[in-house]
């Protein structure tokens, strides 16, 4: 019998209660302790293990070799299928409560919606308006909860995760006590959670803080605006942080794996392994483990429909476009918000790694591996935020466009994708076939939590202790300061090869120190000595702070097995701007080569296939640049 669940959040929250007369909020939440998770000792142990300072993940080839060695009589606890964000915090949850973990994905880890994110780790303020004006208490725990995940996100990879201030424009003052009531009830109910207080700003204020605002437009004029925090992340980063920090704790995780079948018992009632391909070298082989873990996102109904191809499907998928800008179109440090368009959809722009990310779209969609924005949900974003800007809004300024799939929890009463609920949804419709799916970013800790929890209960599983990874830090976070990176501006050169081959000095700018430090934390010492001892300190991009040298240490330490790998996920260039990914192939491709010992075939096959995966971001569109003129 299927048995499906939302879930309970009240047992986050504890006993909440929640009063909302009047336009007030009163929140009384008791405080959870960390021996609630299962902390100590263990845990103390763990931390040392996780950030010794010559702790190395194992290579690929053992984490195979432990995957196949999992059999009937000796299988895992747990085998988690999908290396996006859920699936990695699930693997990270339950090899950190003591069970033995593996896990595969048959692309790279964030390779589907977890590195096509909007960047923000929010609480939901929308979610707060409708709580409020339906007095729906669901949704107000879905805002209680999500904040409580929030702090723990950024506490957690505090390298990779900011607190970052968004701009709401205000045209008439009814919007501005709106707005500012809306907000400051935001931060009441974020309480210890909150990160800076929420206030209005007039116009000439807001122009100074976001100089290409408009102050007039379309028979209106601004009135002020109201700045409130939330959270801004680098998701890819942070998803192959998880799967590292994961096999650090000793998981076995493996990318390129892909699930050929479910594997059953000999009474063809439980689901007790799968049959795994290597999409590297063809390779099949069975794993075993007493539960299964369906953490695939978008295509968690295509596994489920290994074991059952009558399974009702559980998500409807909901397409999310973006683009990104050159940074002139955004100050550095503050974005922009329109909570409701002319056709009632949210639109942002966004500073993120030195650019302007704007977007989003929010429609039905089919599921595909990589899905493409479609010219005219390009020019909806554009034409969207140019009736908010002082500047002339242009296609051929776009730098970068994507679409993800959003694998939303199916609400059979909604009537459109903005409706469904943003609650994730664990169930176990087959024996020992576990599924998440739904949910978002900022919640994944607490989604792979739920999972961890079915699965001990469906396998009968022994932990030796609770969830620990409220209060777990990722590799490289542990100890890291934003002002780490002094270090690495002080104490390492960049040395780099010319192309007659002679090797000369180049400084470790601040550009390149900030970068590495926030994109590596505690570990970017360990990039900057391979820039300076192995003279792989030169850029790979014009513009852009990566250097050469990170590709050597993500083949070595990140399970970066392919061009597309690094370019997309371990660094952003690909998200950033598709003419300078483009430009930097060849050299990041050299470079694996000599890493992963590569063949000019596969050198070829390499160069290919990242080519046309760029086509996927409508590159032949986008910007180009030839000898140094924008075109």
């Amino acid at each position: 019998m299927t048995r499906m669940r939302m879930r309970n959040i009240s047992t986050v929250v504890g006993a909440a209660i929640v009063t909302a007369y009047g336009g007030a909020v009163i929140i009384n939440s008791p405080s959870i302790s960390a021996n609630d998770y299962g902390g100590g000792s263990r845990l103390e142990a763990l931390r040392k293990k996780l950030h010794a300072p010559d702790a190395v993940v194992p290579s690929r080839e053992t984490q195979q070799s432990a995957l196949m060695a999992a059999t009937k009589a000796n299988p895992l606890d747990v085998l988690v299928i999908g290396g996006g964000a859920t699936g990695t915090g699930a693997a990270l949850d339950a090899v950190t409560r003591g069970l033995k973990v593996g896990l595969v994905e048959r692309e790279d880890f964030a390779s589907g919606t977890s590195s096509r994110s909007t960047k923000l780790l929010h609480g939901g303020v929308r979610y707060l308006e409708k709580a409020v004006f339906n007095l729906d208490y669901g949704q107000f725990k879905l805002v209680l909860h999500a904040l409580e995940e929030r702090k723990h996100v950024i506490d957690n990879a505090p390298h990779l995760c900011h607190a970052l201030p968004c701009m709401t424009p205000c045209f008439n003052w009814f919007e501005v006590v709106y707005f500012w009531m809306g907000l400051k009830m935001y931060d009441l109910v974020a309480g210890r959670q909150l990160l800076h207080l929420s206030r209005y700003y007039s116009t000439k204020e807001s122009v100074e803080l976001f100089p290409t605002l408009a102050r007039e437009g379309k028979d209106r004029s601004l009135r002020g605006t109201v700045v409130y925090y939330d959270g801004q992340m680098n998701d890819s980063r942070l998803n192959v942080g998880l799967a590292c920090t994961a096999a650090l704790a000793g998981a076995s995780v493996l990318n390129h794996a892909e699930v050929v079948s479910l594997l059953k018992d000999d009474a063809g009632k439980r689901i007790i392994g799968a049959r795994i391909r290597d999409n590297l070298t063809g390779e099949e082989f069975d794993t075993y483990a007493k539960v299964i873990v369906n953490a695939s996102g978008p295509f968690c109904d295509a596994l489920r429909k290994m074991v059952d191809k009558n399974a009702k499907e559980m998500i409807s998928p909901s397409s999310g476009v973006h683009i990104i800008l050159p940074d002139y179109y955004s100050p550095e440090g503050m974005g922009l918000i329109v909570p409701k368009t002319k056709d009632g959809r949210v639109v942002f722009m966004l500073p993120w790694l030195g650019r302007t990310i704007a977007g989003t779209t929010d429609s039905s969609t089919n599921i595909t591996y990589l899905p493409e924005p479609h010219e005219d949900e390009i020019q909806f974003i554009l034409d969207a935020i140019s009736d908010y800007l002082n500047v002339k809004v242009r296609r051929v300024d776009v730098l970068s466009a994507w679409s993800g799939i959003r694998p939303l929890a199916v609400d059979p009463t909604a009537k459109s994708t903005e409706s469904i609920s943003r609650d994730h949804v664990v169930c176990e419709d087959y024996p020992g076939l576990v599924t998440i799916t739904g949910g978002k970013w900022t919640t994944y800790r607490s989604m792979a939590e739920d999972a961890v929890n079915a699965a001990i209960k469906s396998g009968q599983l022994t932990p030796s202790n609770g969830c620990v990874t409220n209060n777990l830090c990722i590799v490289g976070g542990q100890g890291w300061e934003p002002s780490s990176f002094t270090v690495l501006a002080q104490q390492y050169k960049r040395m780099k090869s010319t192309h007659s081959g002679k090797v000369v000095p180049g400084e470790m700018d601040s550009a390149a120190a900030k970068h590495l430090s926030h994109a590596y934390g505690t570990l970017a010492e360990r990039v900057a000595a391979i820039a300076q001892n192995e003279s792989l300190g030169k850029r790979l991009a014009h513009g852009y702070p990566y250097l050469e040298a990170e590709v050597a240490y993500c083949a070595r330490n990140e399970y970066c097995e392919s061009a597309i790998d690094f370019i997309a996920r371990r660094t952003r260039l690909a998200f950033l701007e598709t003419d300078a990914a483009r430009r930097a192939l060849p050299r990041v491709i050299e470079i694996l080569a000599n890493e992963h010992k590569w063949d000019n075939s596969r050198q070829k096959e390499e160069l290919q296939k990242a080519t046309e995966f760029l086509k996927t971001f409508k590159s032949s569109n986008n910007a180009q640049f030839h000898d140094g003129k924008h075109s």
